[in-house]
Parts: C-alpha cells; structure tokens; sequence
C-alpha cells in the first residue's frame, strides 16, 4: 500500500489495487452557521470544490470517497447547503465515482447522493483500508487493518523559545486498542495491529489542536488511541516526529 499526501486538498490517496482519493470534513454551509453567530463571510464552498478537483485532477483516483461531514448545519439543512452542494457534488461525480462515509453532521445527506453512493456510518473496508467518519465505534471487520478517520481536524502547532512558528493541517498516525474499541478478542482469530491514521479537514476554517485532541479526547477512536505510539505528518507529507515531540506533552494523559 502507498499513501501520498496531497497537501494541496489537503487529501489524501491510498494507492493499493484502487487508487482511493480520500477528503473528509468539508463543512460546506459553514459560513451560513457563523452568520447566525454574528461573523459574517462571503461563501468560500467554490474554492473547496475546486482544491479538491485540482487534487481529482493530479492524481487521477479510481474514487474519491468522502469521510464525512460534506455539510455543516446539525440537525437541519441550511438554505446554502440546499443551495450549494448539488452542483459541487456532480461536479465532483462527473471527474470520479464517489462514496459517502456519513458524519454526525450528515443527517438528511443522503438527498443528494445517488443510490449505492452512501456507505455505512460505522465504517467500510475498500481494497484492505478501513475508512470512518471517527465519531462512532468502527465495524469489527476493520479490525486489524489501517483505518483512516476525519472528524477530528488536526492541527499542529510547532513552537520555539519565542512562540508559536507553525500552524498548520496534520496528519496524526497512532495504534489503537482492539478491545478499547470493542473489537473481538477470540483467541482463534488471526489479525494486525489496528492503526488509526487521523486526516484533516478540507475546510480550512476547521481545525483542532492535536494536543488538545490528546488531552481530552472526544471520540472512540481518540479514547483507545496508543498515545506513546504515535506519529505526526505535516499536510505534505512531512515527518515531524513521535507526539511526545510536541510541545507540552508532558500533559498528556497515560494511553
């Protein structure tokens, strides 16, 4: 398996049999949820469409599949998400078969895809990778595979003696804990080592800490996530080293 990290999304492409172009967390409709909250921003959903089409574009995937939270607005849909995502998901389907990993801010997606286009929300196994949205506990037939999640938006902050140098999408790679996750545990059966690899959000105005995700993790896969074994990637691809490289990881909590 070859992954390629295309930080121009960012997005990721899991090279294997297929060639699966993964995005997640695009939040279209955000700006109409701000709007309610006082901060009001021009739409910028066409130029999340269009990084990721320049991403369809450069590598030339046999799918593009979506890991959750294409809209933004829970639990209804918003004026600008009716309005929006028809047209950016064609757009989308007309380079590429897509495929749906709902997330919990997914409810009602399903009007605007197409029969067979939305997997299960507890997660699907395409050419030997897991893929879930990350809010739910994954299907056990992910079990021992590399699972790659969205929902958790990390971000990382690299900081010298004078502040903060960097912020910027990440990649956080880390083992988890089968039986954390509720995974069976039968002595017969014969799998690998359940890796989660967390991915960024396509919307640039998403973004979380992956140290506060450490300190107070907030869903199954973060909960069961082996804390002294993991890894951190800038959006390019960029090995910046264990978790424990980061600043203040002397606070984090024992795995």
């Amino acid at each position: 398996m070859r992954l390629e990290f295309l930080e121009t999304g960012p997005a990721l492409l899991v090279e294997e049999d297929l060639r699966v172009l993964v995005a997640g967390d695009l939040h279209l409709g955000i700006e109409s949820d701000l709007s309610r909250h006082g901060l009001h921003i021009r739409s910028r959903s066409r130029e999340r469409k269009e990084r990721l089409l320049a991403c369809i574009e450069s590598a030339s995937p046999d799918l593009l599949l979506l890991l959750g939270d294409v809209k933004h607005n829970v639990p209804l849909t918003s004026r600008q998400e009716f309005r929006e995502l028809p047209a950016i998901l064609d757009a989308f389907r007309s380079k590429v078969p897509i495929r749906l990993v709902p997330g919990n801010h997914d409810p009602g997606i399903e009007v605007f895809f197409e029969k067979g286009e939305v997997l299960s929300k507890t997660g699907a196994l395409i050419d030997g990778v897991g893929y879930i949205h990350g809010h739910t506990y994954p299907d056990p037939l992910l079990q021992g595979h590399l699972i790659i999640a969205g929902h958790h938006h990390p971000m990382v902050s690299i900081r010298d003696e004078v502040g903060c140098a960097l912020r910027a999408p990440g990649y956080l790679l880390a083992a988890v804990d089968d039986a954390c996750l509720q995974f069976p545990q039968s002595p017969c059966r014969e799998t690998g080592e359940t890796r989660v690899l967390f991915i960024p959000a396509l919307n640039e105005l998403a973004g979380y800490d992956v140290m506060r995700t450490v300190k107070e993790p907030f869903s199954p896969l973060s909960r069961c996530m082996n804390f002294e074994q993991s890894e951190v990637f800038l959006a390019d691809g960029t090995f910046l080293g264990p978790l424990s490289s980061l600043e203040d990881h002397g606070d984090t909590p024992d795995a």
